[in-house]
C-alpha cells in the first residue's frame, strides 16, 4: 500500500465557511443527542416504565441509526452530502418533536419518534464525516478529530442546558420542540456552506457504475471498520460503565464516579482538538498506535490501580489515548473522496456494532466478575486496535484532494 501525508494549505473562502459550517453540523448533532438525553427521567415517569422497558424504548434509536448507516452510502453518493445532511436533519428534528408531544400520550408515539430520530441521526452522522473528510482533505490537515471535539462540546452544552430547563421546570414538551427547531433551523442553513459533492468516476463505455455497496468487499475498508469497531467499544465503555466501575471496585461515592467519568470525557475533548496537529507531524498510523497504548495503560491503571487517585490518573490516560481512535479511522476510510459514502458508510456501520453489543457484554462480564474488572475487555480490542492501525495509512492519489471536488 502507497501513502502520502496531508500537505498543509492556505484555506480559501469557500473551504473555511465549510469547516465553519461542519463544525456547526457536529456541535448540532451532539446538542440535539444529549438534550434528549437529559429528559429521559421525566419521560420515564410519565410513562411509568420499568428501567427493562425503558431499555428497550430507547433501543429504537439504536434500531434506526443501524438501518441508516448500511443504507447511507447508497444516499449520499445519489444526493451528495449537503442535501442528506438537510433532509435527515429534518427527520431527526422530526422524530424528537414526535417524542416531544407524543410522550404524553403512550409508548408507541415515543418508539416512532426515538426511531426516526435515530434514523436522521445516522444517515446524518455518516454524511458529516464524508463533508468532514473533505474539508479535511482540502485544508491539508488533519482536523476530523476536532470536528469530533466539536460533537463532545454539543453535548456539554445540550447536558447542561437540560439540566437549566429541568431545574426551572419548563415542561419537556416546550423544551424538546425548541431543541428540535434549532436543529432544523441550524443544520439546514449551515449545509449551504459545504463543499460541493465530490461525484463518482463516470463509467467508461460497457461498464457498470460502481455501486457504494461494494465497500463491503474491500479489505482495506472491513478492516479500517473493525479497527473503528475497537476504539468505539472503548470509547462506549468509558462512557457506559466507568463511573460505575470506580463507584464499585472503590467503594467511592456515587460523586466520585460521576468526576470520573467527567475526567475521561474532558481528556478526551482535550485529545481530540489538540490531537490533529500531533498526528501532522508523526503520523497518522503512529498516532493511532501510540492513543491504543495509552489507553491500554490508562485502563490497567483503572482496574488495578487499587487507588482512587491512581484511577483517575488512568481516565486521564484512558480518555487522550481513545480520542483519535473513532475519528482518525473514518477519516482513512474516506481517504478517495470519490469512493467515500460508501467505504464511511462501511465503517460506520461496523463500527456502530460496539455501542449495541458493547454494554451488555461488559454488562453481563460484571454480573460475574464485577464490573471493574469487566472493564478488562476493552483492553483486549485495544491489543486488536494496536496490531490494527496500519491499514489506516493514508492513501497516495494521482490528484490533489481538493481537485477531486468541482467548483462551486
Amino acid at each position: 500500500m502507497t501513502v502520502r501525508a496531508l500537505t498543509a494549505v492556505s484555506p480559501g473562502p469557500q473551504v473555511s465557511k465549510a469547516r465553519d459550517a461542519v463544525y456547526v453540523v457536529f456541535t448540532a448533532a451532539g446538542f440535539a443527542f444529549a438534550s434528549w438525553a437529559a429528559r429521559i427521567p421525566q419521560v420515564r415517569s410519565e410513562l411509568r416504565v420499568t428501567p427493562g422497558v425503558l431499555g428497550l424504548i430507547l433501543l429504537s434509536i439504536a434500531i434506526g441509526s443501524t438501518i441508516a448507516m448500511p443504507l447511507s452510502g447508497l444516499v449520499i453518493t445519489k444526493i451528495g452530502e449537503r442535501r442528506t445532511v438537510l433532509v435527515m436533519s429534518l427527520i431527526s428534528a422530526l422524530g424528537l418533536a414526535t417524542v416531544a408531544v407524543g410522550y404524553q400520550h403512550g409508548i408507541p408515539l415515543v418508539l416512532a419518534g426515538l426511531f426516526l430520530f435515530g434514523f436522521g441521526a445516522g444517515n446524518c452522522d455518516v454524511a458529516m464525516n464524508v463533508q468532514a473528510a473533505a474539508v479535511e482533505q482540502a485544508l491539508g490537515q488533519s482536523i476530523m478529530p476536532r470536528f469530533h471535539a466539536g460533537w463532545s462540546i454539543g453535548t456539554v452544552a445540550g447536558a447542561g442546558l437540560g439540566a437549566i430547563m429541568v431545574a426551572a421546570g419548563v415542561p419537556v414538551t416546550t423544551h424538546l420542540l425548541a431543541v428540535a427547531a434549532v436543529v432544523a433551523i441550524a443544520v439546514p442553513t449551515a449545509t449551504r456552506r459545504f463543499l460541493p459533492h465530490a461525484p463518482a468516476p463516470a463509467p467508461a463505455t460497457r461498464t457498470v457504475r460502481r455501486s457504494p455497496l461494494r465497500a463491503w468487499t474491500e479489505p482495506r475498508t472491513l478492516l479500517i471498520g473493525l479497527f473503528v469497531l475497537c476504539m468505539a467499544l472503548t470509547e462506549g465503555t468509558g462512557n457506559d460503565w466507568l463511573s460505575l466501575g470506580v463507584i464499585g471496585g472503590y467503594h467511592a461515592a456515587p460523586v466520585l464516579g460521576t468526576v470520573a467519568l467527567a475526567t475521561f470525557l474532558a481528556a478526551m475533548t482535550t485529545g481530540r482538538w489538540f490531537g490533529p496537529r500531533f498526528i501532522d507531524r508523526f503520523g497518522r498510523v503512529s498516532m493511532l498506535r501510540a492513543g491504543a497504548a495509552t489507553a491500554l495503560a490508562g485502563l490497567l491503571l483503572i482496574v488495578f490501580g487499587r487507588f482512587l487517585p491512581v484511577a483517575l490518573g488512568g481516565a486521564v490516560l484512558l480518555g487522550l489515548g481513545t480520542s483519535l481512535g473513532f475519528p482518525v479511522g473514518l477519516s482513512a476510510a474516506a481517504d478517495d473522496p470519490r469512493y467515500a459514502p460508501g467505504r464511511v458508510s462501511t465503517a460506520s456501520s461496523i463500527g456502530y456494532v460496539a455501542f449495541l453489543a458493547g454494554p451488555p457484554a461488559i454488562g453481563f462480564a460484571g454480573d460475574h466478575v464485577g464490573v471493574l474488572h469487566s472493564l478488562s475487555l476493552a483492553g483486549v480490542v485495544l491489543v486488536l486496535a494496536f496490531l490494527l492501525s496500519p491499514v489506516t495509512a493514508p492513501l497516495r492519489r494521482a490528484q490533489p484532494a481538493s481537485a477531486e471536488r468541482p467548483a462551486a
